[in-house]
């Protein structure tokens, strides 16, 4: 249905249609924050292939996160209050680049300064600059080993 106002047609259906395009904006809209976390594989911290949260984190699951990173899996930054962002962009790289500049930090905790966006209920950064760089803190591996058990598929799997 359209109605004339001032010579101008306007469709009541649009009205919801303009509320939502605002929304969007407003959700895509990048935001400065500085966060703190680990760098981690988002692939085995989100589908639990290689075990629960706590074990696909720091040194325990170092090799597998470097693997990952440069097979293409998204590299992510889980920050302290277990927000997970992942990782458009590091600091001096090309968007396009290959991970390599993503593999120097897997598994470190980071002070990240940067834009955050959010999409869908999925959290995005574009590290604009890495304030500190601990290196790996979380020395898990003593507690589940070089390689867990649990990553190892029982035979016939």
């Amino acid at each position: 249905m359209f109605l004339a106002s001032g010579g101008l047609r306007h469709s009541l259906f649009g009205l919801p249609l303009v509320a939502l395009a605002a929304a969007a904006s407003a959700e895509t809209a990048p935001e400065r924050i500085e966060v703190e976390g680990e760098m981690v594989d988002s692939w085995c911290y989100f589908s639990g292939v290689m075990g629960g949260y706590e074990a696909v984190v720091g040194s325990a699951h170092h090799t597998c996160a470097l693997w990952c990173a440069k097979g293409g899996i998204p590299v992510g930054l889980l920050a302290d209050d277990g927000t997970i962002y992942l990782v458009l962009r590091l600091e001096g790289a090309d968007p396009l680049a290959e991970p390599e500049t993503l593999l120097t930090v897997a598994s470190d905790r980071l002070a990240a300064d940067g834009l955050h966006y959010q999409r869908d209920g999925v959290n995005y950064i574009v590290v604009e600059n890495v304030v500190e760089n601990l290196g790996i803190t979380n020395h898990n591996h003593e507690d589940y080993g070089p390689v867990p058990g649990f990553a190892i598929p029982e035979p016939g799997q």
